[in-house]
Formats: C-alpha cells, sequence, structure tokens
C-alpha cells in the first residue's frame, strides 16, 4: 500500500509537465454593503493582502479587482464608521470570476477620523470567548477529513475525536447530543449519516463542503437567538450560486462521488445543487470491517432577491442511507483475533435503514436600521433497525429487534434586529410543532437474569415555544464590550416544562482590550436542552407514557468562562481560555442505574426507556490556542485542551464520564508551495476514555447470553477502567492546475501514515466448538465459558481524490 502512495506522488509530478498551460488571470468582483440596512457603502477599500491589488467600491458598493494570478487570497475591506474585515483563503481561478459580497458592520466611530486598520480577527460582542471560525478551503484541505466537515471541526480547541470510523463532536466533556446546527439560519438537527438517534454522531457528514462558505463554532457563550444547546452551536454559512453561467463541480473522492451545479434562474435568481453517492461500503470491504454502509444524500440553495429590502433564501437537505452485514469480513479473516471479533460484531450489530431530511426557508427584510427574519422548516427522520438471533431470519422466533420510528419537527421563528444609539438589538420567538411515532419490540436481559420484552406503539403529538432577546454595545473607543441575552423555552407536553420561568436563559458577556493587541473575554450563562424525543415516546406494557409520570424536564448547564486572547502580527492569534460547566437534571435510566450522559458514541438508539431527571455532571478545563490563519503560505492551528468530565453515579459519587479524555492535542499546519502544490499534516493525541468493565459472572449465564449476545456491564464499577493514550498522523498533499475554461485539484490523503495501532478495551465472547456453538461450562451447566477479543484500532488509510470544476 505505501509503494502505491508513491507512485500516486510521482504521478501528480509527472502531471505537473503535461498540464503545463499558458498563464492565466482571474479576479474577485462583488458589492459591500451595511450588515444591517442592505445598503451599498461607496468608496471603500478593498484589498488583497500581500499584493498591490485592490480597488475601491463604486457609488453602488460595487468593486471589481481584476488580473490577479489564481490562487488562494486573503481579502480585506474597510471604511470609516465600519469595523474592518478580513475574509480568509478567497480561491481565485481563471475560468471564471468569484463573486464576493462583504457585509461590514457600523462600529459607531466618527467619521472624521480617517485612519483605518483593517482587523484580522473579528470580534464578537454577545460570543468574545468560545467563538471560533473556519472556511470552507480550511475543511476542504483538512488532512485526514476527506472534505468532511464534521471532521474538519476536530482541529479546533475543545474538540475530541475518536480513532474509529464516526463522526461524533464531543465538545469540552459534553455528550454529542448536546450540539445544535444551523444552515444558513435554519436548524438542521442531523449532519452526519447513519445517525445515532437521540445524538448526533454518525461515520459521514452530509453536508457538502461545496456549499460552505464558513462555520462558526461557539463552544460557549451561545447566541440567545440559538436554544436547546448544552456544548456547541455550528453555524455553517452557505454561498450564493454564480450570477453569470451554470458551473459544474465533479468531485471522486476517497469515500464518494458526487455533482455540484450552480447558476442564475433569471436576473434576481440563483441556486446549488447538489448529489452524491458513496462507495464507502467497497473502502470498508477492502480493510475487512464487519458492516458496509452505503450512503446518498443531496442538498439544494436557491436564493431569490425580490429588491434590494427584501430576499429570500430556500434550502433542502436530505440522506438515505442503508448498510448490509459483511459476512465474509469474518469467514476470509486469516488472524483469529480479528476473525473472532468481526463475529462478534456481526452477531450483535443491527440492520439499520435511515432516511431523513430538512427543507426550510429564511426570508428577510431590511429597514433603516436592521432587518427582519421569517424563518420555516420542517425535519423528518425515519429510523429503523431489526436483529435477528444469530442472524437467522428463517425463524420468526429469532426476533430480538424490530425497531422504527419517526421525528418530525414544523418550525418558526420570527427575529427583529436592529442597530440604535450604538447599541445591537436582538429580540424574536419561536414555535414548533413535533410528532414522535414509534414502534418497538425488544428482548432485553436484565442483569438480574431475567428477560425483559419491551413491546409498544407510541405515537406523541406536542408543541414547542421560545422567546429570546440579547443587546450589546462597545464603550470607551470600543476598548468595552458588553453583552447581555436570554431566553426562555416550553412545551405542553408534561406539566414539570410548561412554565417559561422554570427555564429561563440569562447569560451576560464581557471583553475588555487592556492594550490594543491583549483582551480579556469572560461569559456566564445558563442553557438548557429537551431530553431526546425517544423519552418522550417510551411506553411500558400497560401503554403508559412512563417518563411523561416521570415528569422529565430539561437538562441545566451553567457555563462559567474567562480568558485572554492575544493578537500577534501575521494573522496570528494565542489565547488562554477556562471553562466550567454545572449540569443538572440529566435524564437518569431506571434500568441501568447510570446518566444518559455517558451515551451516545456509538450505533443505536439513544433514550428509549424509563427516565428520571435526577443526574448531575460537571466538566471543566484549561483551552490553549495558537493560530495563523494564511499568510505568506503558512498557515496552522495548535490547541491544547485538559479537560475533566464527571457525572454523578447511582449513589450520587461523581465518576469519570466517557467523554473524559483528561487531555486533547491537535497540530494542524501546511505550506503553499510554487506552482499551486501545497503539503499538511495533522497531528493528533488524546488522552484514554474511561470505560465500564463487563460484569463476567452475570455475563457467563446462559439465559443472560442466549438473549443479549454480548456481556453485561458491571455499572458499580461505572468507567473504573481506561484505555490507553492514542495519537495519529495525518499528511495530506494538493495539486492545483487552472486553464482558461476549468480547473483541475488532485490531492493524495493519508490517515494513520504511522500505521499506529492501540488496543481498547475488549470484547467478551462465549467459547465456541467447531460448528460455531457456544460451550457450556464443565463445572457449571447453566453457564458459558467466555473468553475476551482483542479490540484494537489504527489503519494505513491512503486515498486519492479528484476535484475538476468547469
Amino acid at each position: 500500500m505505501k509503494h502505491s502512495t508513491l507512485r500516486i506522488i510521482f504521478l501528480l509530478t509527472a502531471l505537473q509537465g503535461s498540464f503545463a498551460a499558458q498563464a492565466q488571470e482571474g479576479s474577485i468582483r462583488g458589492r459591500i454593503f451595511d450588515e444591517d440596512s442592505n445598503e451599498p457603502i461607496p468608496f471603500a477599500n478593498i484589498a488583497l493582502q500581500n499584493t498591490t491589488l485592490g480597488a475601491v467600491s463604486d457609488i453602488d458598493g460595487r468593486y471589481e479587482i481584476k488580473g490577479i494570478e489564481p490562487g488562494l487570497y486573503n481579502v480585506q475591506s474597510s471604511y470609516v464608521g465600519y469595523q474592518s474585515r478580513t475574509i480568509f483563503e478567497v480561491e481565485v481561478g481563471a475560468s471564471k470570476p468569484v463573486t464576493l459580497n462583504i457585509a461590514l458592520t457600523s462600529s459607531g466611530t466618527q467619521l472624521q477620523e480617517v485612519e483605518v486598520t483593517t482587523a484580522v480577527f473579528e470580534r464578537n460582542a454577545e460570543s468574545p470567548v468560545s467563538l471560533q471560525n473556519i472556511g470552507t478551503n480550511e475543511i476542504q484541505r483538512n488532512p485526514g477529513g476527506n472534505r468532511d466537515i464534521s471532521r474538519a471541526l476536530q482541529v479546533l480547541p475543545g474538540v475530541a475525536s475518536s480513532l474509529s470510523f464516526r463522526n461524533d463532536i464531543i465538545i469540552r466533556g459534553g455528550a454529542p447530543n448536546e450540539n445544535r446546527f444551523y444552515l444558513d439560519g435554519i436548524e438542521i438537527p442531523i449532519i452526519n449519516h447513519f445517525a445515532t438517534q437521540g445524538s448526533s454522531g454518525g461515520p459521514v457528514g452530509i453536508l457538502n463542503v461545496n456549499f460552505i462558505q464558513s462555520v462558526d463554532f461557539y463552544s460557549g457563550a451561545f447566541p440567545a437567538n440559538r436554544g436547546d444547546a448544552l456544548s456547541a452551536v455550528l453555524e455553517f454559512t452557505q454561498k450564493d450560486g454564480n450570477e453569470e453561467r451554470l458551473r459544474t463541480n465533479f468531485t471522486l473522492a476517497a469515500t464518494d462521488i458526487g455533482l455540484t451545479f450552480d447558476g442564475p434562474i433569471g436576473d434576481k435568481t440563483t441556486f446549488i445543487f447538489s448529489a452524491r453517492r458513496s462507495y464507502l461500503q467497497f473502502l470498508f470491504g477492502i480493510i475487512g470491517l464487519p458492516f458496509l454502509p452505503t450512503f446518498n444524500d443531496s442538498q439544494l440553495k436557491v436564493k431569490h432577491r425580490f429588491n434590494k429590502k427584501n430576499e429570500i433564501s430556500i434550502i433542502g437537505l436530505g440522506a438515505y442511507d442503508t448498510f448490509r452485514l459483511n459476512e465474509s469480513a469474518a469467514e476470509d479473516e486469516e488472524d483469529p483475533d480479528l476473525r473472532q471479533r468481526n463475529e462478534y460484531i456481526l452477531g450483535n450489530l443491527p440492520i439499520n435503514e435511515q432516511w431523513n431530511y430538512t427543507i426550510g426557508a429564511n426570508y428577510k427584510h431590511f429597514s433603516k436600521r436592521g432587518f427582519q427574519n421569517v424563518v420555516l422548516s420542517r425535519t423528518h427522520l425515519k429510523n429503523t433497525a431489526v436483529k435477528f438471533r444469530n442472524n437467522d431470519d428463517s425463524d420468526p422466533d429469532n426476533l430480538i429487534l424490530d425497531y422504527s420510528s419517526e421525528e418530525i419537527e414544523n418550525k418558526l421563528r420570527l427575529e427583529h434586529t436592529e442597530r440604535r444609539a450604538g447599541f445591537r438589538i436582538n429580540v424574536g420567538i419561536n414555535a414548533e410543532d413535533v410528532t414522535f411515532i414509534s414502534n418497538t419490540f425488544n428482548e432485553i436481559s436484565l442483569p438480574t437474569g431475567d428477560v425483559n420484552i419491551i413491546d409498544f406503539e407510541s405515537r406523541v403529538r406536542f408543541q414547542r415555544f421560545g422567546f429570546f432577546g440579547s443587546v450589546s454595545k462597545s464603550f470607551y473607543d470600543e476598548r468595552l464590550a458588553l453583552a447581555f441575552g436570554m431566553r426562555s423555552d416550553w412545551n405542553n407536553f408534561v406539566s414539570s416544562m410548561a412554565s417559561p420561568l422554570d427555564q429561563f436563559s440569562p447569560r451576560i458577556s464581557l471583553s475588555y482590550s487592556i492594550t490594543p493587541e491583549l483582551s480579556f473575554n469572560a461569559n456566564v450563562g445558563r442553557y438548557f436542552q429537551l431530553p431526546p424525543y425517544t423519552i418522550f415516546g417510551f411506553r411500558d406494557e400497560t401503554g403508559r407514557l412512563v417518563n411523561r409520570d416521570n415528569q422529565i424536564t430539561y437538562i441545566t448547564n451553567d457555563h462559567y468562562v474567562a480568558g485572554f486572547q492575544y493578537l500577534l502580527p501575521k494573522n496570528t492569534k494565542v489565547s488562554v481560555e477556562g471553562f466550567y460547566k454545572i449540569y443538572d437534571k440529566y435524564p437518569f435510566s431506571i434500568r441501568d442505574n447510570i446518566s444518559l450522559a455517558n451515551q451516545g458514541a456509538d450505533f443505536g438508539v439513544i433514550g428509549n426507556e424509563a427516565v428520571l431527571s435526577i443526574g448531575e455532571g460537571r466538566a471543566y478545563g484549561l483551552e490553549f490556542l495558537a493560530q495563523r490563519k494564511l499568510y505568506n503560505g503558512f498557515y496552522g492551528i495548535a490547541a491544547l485542551t485538559l479537560v475533566r468530565s464527571e457525572f454523578a453515579d447511582a449513589n450520587g459519587v461523581f465518576a469519570p464520564s466517557s467523554w473524559d479524555n483528561g487531555f486533547i492535542f491537535t497540530l494542524t499546519a501546511g505550506k503553499k508551495f510554487a506552482r499551486n502544490w501545497e503539503f499538511g499534516t495533522r497531528i493528533r493525541a488524546l488522552g484514554g476514555t474511561p470505560f465500564t468493565p463487563f460484569d463476567l459472572q452475570t455475563s457467563s449465564l446462559r439465559r443472560v447470553w442466549d438473549i443479549r449476545g454480548q456481556g453485561v456491564f458491571d455499572f458499580n464499577r461505572l468507567n473504573s477502567e481506561r484505555n490507553p493514550n492514542v495519537h495519529q498522523v495525518d499528511v495530506r498533499l494538493d495539486k492545483k492546475y487552472f486553464f482558461e475554461k476549468w480547473s483541475l485539484n488532485v490531492y493524495l490523503d493519508i490517515e494513520n501514515v504511522t500505521n499506529a495501532l492501540f488496543e481498547l478495551e475488549p470484547f467478551v465472547d462465549v467459547q465456541r466448538n467447531e460448528q460455531g456453538m457456544p460451550l457450556a461450562d464443565p463445572n457449571d451447566p447453566e453457564r458459558y465459558l467466555l473468553t475476551r477479543i482483542p479490540n484494537s484500532v489504527g489503519t494505513f488509510l491512503p486515498s486519492i481524490g479528484v476535484v475538476i470544476e468547469f
């Protein structure tokens, strides 16, 4: 495999001469305007950083910069009375002009001041801490990321990742289901294929990076107009379609093949549309995994401008996912440990099928001092899982799991934003109609050895409501910025969640510039999140909505965050932040006597059981960040997080949670060379996560194993053992070619280039005879003989990708 990698590098070098072309030039054009009123800003300065190229906007705010050599550029814009802005890594090609519309924010600076400096890192008064931004090129070139947005986020501070084939976003010691995602201001509950229901992770991202302009990542200090989050809010901003002519992008990546089209529909409307299909099943088959997933997705954005004061964006996002078991992964495996591991996984993994979609519209009206948004959306998720004992579906009595559920959300949000006397004000309301449908049959073996059959049909419908508001202002020549926000959420499912006062959620932020380079920033806030819908629909054998009678309620999380940031020359900053998060009223499993906060990083369903809202937890730590945006061909980001995450066990004693890594270190850096070559690398090192050992005595009971087919955890020793520390090095090499009417990007991406291998917590299985039947313990016929199966992770995985635009 490594020899093949060397051949690919040689091929890329050879292509340099084969595709030699005459020098071409590109251009950047667009409009610069007031963010709040949409009014044009005439005579603004627009320049390409570290070049002599630039332009001044005309009376209509329009500009054009010509004669640009193809490549990546940082675009800086400024005007007196407005906060200057830098847009990083705008890619210019020769085949089409780049349309770059730039919104500037009023700063309150007096117009007679003529000295203008261009800020590189923008300051957000409402979220002065815990906010990072990444652009589309940072996502595309992320080593080991394969153009997957979820993986690109793993380079940011506070974000833990795993070495398995999953995209769980674990932030500051919180579970994956504590995050919320917005696409052009419209909430999208699901961003991964084969998503864990009640959580957010999965093996592959749904969002197409060709649509993305930038991502704002909040790991705290959440805006008041974004509710229902405890660990993170992610704002994805999409590009607008090409205004001049139809463009096509063809991508052949390591896991999928896709087409993207964008262009105009008349004079006032643009669109972007993509469709992708995976061949992930072939990759998983090659490396011998016991399951073969196939995913399909499509994405759409249409933007229509009625006039300069009114516009609407319509989005669509959908996915259809299936997978089948790869029984040859056990039959053809020569390594006895891997064969036994694959047999174990095949014996326990259900066959899953899932589809989902989100459609939405965001109407925006600009007034004299601000704008108003009307946001409508609908999301629908269908999830099914089926499992037969020994994968034998010829006998209906072998059925041990038959699960089907649907989550349907119809949402409305109204917002008003304006600037008045130096204050920025945002207020709004939201309403939501929720339907949850579930059909569940599941045989469960309890730790006592008894068998519990869960068999119910459920349909619940309820409404959610909320209101929010925030105000911010800068003082003392913008050295001090203060912001206050609040929101409240409630619903009519149960009386314990019906009062807006019980979910009153205040937050306050402060940012003080000690010097022009050094600032102190802080935020304090209380946040609430609704438990997973699976909890709402669970019923007992009598048909009773158990968790309604248990008076479930919102999860509460108090955040305390403070830190310093220092700005350096050459697009560089360093920062340190401390955080402390206090959880209360987390769903607590009655069956297992553990907090659901420890679940979510595996395939399946979270919350389809009886719970009590009594769980407590805490997460705290320090984050260190050093970041350099692209400057003279160099870029990089280094992040170190020291974190502890603990939740109370059945005895009220705090124990490490499943997300307690201890430390998280990432270093991503790269260099752009002449002739459009680029090389990047990513180094990750994480502390070992805790795990709960198996109760071998209970697991070995025949009546238990025959139902479960896997070991029983000993929750009396919750997360009492740890996996080893892990590390991985990924590299990526890109070569871009720009021609008069098209462009070509060829890349080589290698995950785990050092071929590091780590042994995680072992599986427990029964010993079997040559026919594959479990062996009884000769000293105790009521038990099986057990064995441990090694569980290793780490695969050297090279891949090549091709991106063609024309």
